[in-house]
């Protein structure tokens, strides 16, 4: 170790490769930043599609493309960053990404129609996607793995409270001002963003000679694939699956995506996304576990809400004030999670993350009509310590055992897992809602019916309530029955979701045990 002398005595240094060069500390810090910005835009219009419906005169059917559209976008760019990162560099990559998101989100501010919106929406989330796995590569190139403590649970937060706090600010923002500022919000951070990047990134270098061999068979079928598969997991639930003609079709233009997209895979010389990271047993695990966060992360991040609007009532801005314990909750936990993960096996810290979830979502197996911020304090607690907990470790996991060679095509992967399990448990749990909730309604009829002394008594007491008041007592009645039954089918069709989530996190504590510890030496530190 080296050691300067000052008044006559030795002083100990860090070594050279634990020390962090403060202009790639900041660089780091603009990524993140950028990496944050792109991942909240996915859920912070999902508050306000009613304001940006009137705004643009879309319909019911046209406004859920406001976010459709940018989801399916950034699942293809995902892949393909690691790509794009080798050719152009991370300099340039993340560079044109800021500016050309920053663009975007004014060309979306400006737009006066919902197809102008669907349009913006798409070149942001593709050009938007390219910041979000650099980040990931980044943290495991240049920094040495004494200081992943400090920047896993970093970028772990970003990727978890963005998404959990996105409908939140949405909501503010366009209860405050109106829904243009969603994407104006944007612009002043990204060309922020944008200078920081150009001017201090500086980790790598591109090589140009790639474009010779860039498959272009392969972008059309990973495009075909992956926007083909966002979007049949998007609508399915909503128009019976196969039973629709355009999800049919899209279901076969996913099948022939998927044919082409594999077959150049393994057998061009540089595939469009390298699948050899998959052959390490921790990346394939781990890769495992962050698809079924995925599912924990957006599944909640929409069925909270969806519960407080449908059963509550509550309107955008209440429902963020009512869910932000999670986002707390997560930022409070995050330092925890980094010096826990330089002191507590890593598997043993997923398993206790793990069932930290599934309590919190057994807790909601109780759900009431009645329940309110008090009753979702703990759950809400439960999850976001839980998701910290889980997150920084897989990350580890999942990253820290692969050469820097491969860690920009792999953090493509591993990031396109998560936004995969956010669309696969979405449609899941829509699916689940809308069959249970109707099989729920079915079997309660049953026993609200003539020839039922209670059902006959409450129907004539409402009835003779609403005559009092003027109004058609029979058909009141009958209708605020129906209403009442609707209301708790659905609560037991939520009630059923929670208790499937609870399966399933308290089965990934099980299968944590099959991973393999990483060792010290993986993953990079130099920055070159």
């Amino acid at each position: 170790m080296a050691t300067t002398t000052t008044a006559g005595m030795p002083t100990p240094q860090a070594p050279a490769d634990d020390r962090i060069d403060p202009k790639k500390a900041i660089a780091f810090l603009a990524m993140v930043f950028g990496m944050f910005m792109a991942i909240l835009d996915i859920q912070i219009v999902s508050a306000s599609l009613a304001e940006i419906q009137a705004g643009l005169s879309a319909s019911t059917d046209e406004i859920s493309w406001v976010q459709t559209a940018y989801l399916i976008a950034e699942v293809i760019m995902i892949p393909l960053s690691g790509f794009l990162g080798r050719l152009m560099s991370t300099r340039v990559l993340f560079t044109i990404s800021a500016a050309g998101f920053t663009l975007a989100s004014i060309l979306c501010a400006t737009a006066t129609s919902i197809d102008q919106m669907i349009v913006y929406r798409a070149i942001q989330g593709f050009i938007g996607g390219g910041m979000i796995p650099s980040v990931f590569a980044a943290a495991f190139t240049i920094f040495p793995p004494s200081k992943r403590s400090i920047v896993s649970p970093m970028i772990g937060l970003v990727a978890t409270l963005a998404p959990t706090i996105g409908p939140t600010v949405g909501g503010y923002l366009s209860d405050a001002f109106s829904w243009h500022w969603l994407f104006l919000v944007n612009v002043g951070p990204g060309i922020l963003v944008a200078i920081a990047a150009w001017n201090l990134i500086d980790f790598d270098e591109g090589d140009r000679s790639l474009l010779d061999k860039f498959d272009w068979w392969g972008l059309a079928g990973m495009a075909a694939f992956l926007g083909s598969l966002e979007y049949v997991l998007e609508e399915g639930p909503r128009n019976d699956w196969l039973q629709d003609d355009v999800i049919l079709l899209f279901s076969i233009v996913l099948a022939i995506g998927a044919i082409i997209f594999f077959y150049r895979v393994f057998t061009q010389e540089e595939p469009i996304v390298d699948l050899r990271a998959f052959t390490n047993v921790n990346f394939a695990f781990g890769s495992v576990f962050s698809f079924v966060m995925g599912v924990g992360l957006y599944g909640l991040t929409y069925l909270y809400p969806l519960y407080l609007s449908q059963i509550r009532g509550y309107d955008a801005l209440m429902i963020g004030e009512a869910l932000f314990v999670s986002g707390l909750a997560m930022f409070m936990t995050a330092p925890v999670a980094g010096f826990l993960s330089n002191r507590m096996d890593s598997r043993l810290m997923m398993m206790i993350g793990f069932l930290g979830f599934a309590a919190g979502t057994w807790t909601m197996t109780g759900l009431t009509a009645d329940w309110d911020f008090h009753e979702l304090l703990l759950p809400q607690i439960l999850r976001g310590c839980s998701l910290m907990l889980c997150m920084v470790p897989i990350n580890n996991l999942a990253l820290g055992t692969l050469p820097p060679s491969r860690l920009k095509n792999a953090s493509g992967l591993f990031n396109l897992t998560r936004n995969l399990g956010g669309a696969v448990g979405l449609a899941v749990i829509n699916t689940v809602l809308t069959r249970r909730a109707d099989m729920h309604y079915a079997r309660l009829a049953e026993h609200i019916s003539w020839g039922n002394r209670e059902a006959e008594d409450m129907l004539a007491s409402m009835a003779a309530r609403f005559n009092a008041a003027g109004i058609d007592g029979n058909t009141a009645a009958l209708a605020r029955i129906s209403g009442l039954v609707r209301q708790q089918a659905t609560l037991m069709s939520f009630i059923d979701v929670f208790f499937i989530l609870t399966l399933l996190f308290a089965s990934l504590a099980v299968f944590a045990i099959l991973l393999r510890k990483p060792g010290q030496q993986a993953g990079g530190g130099g920055g070159h």
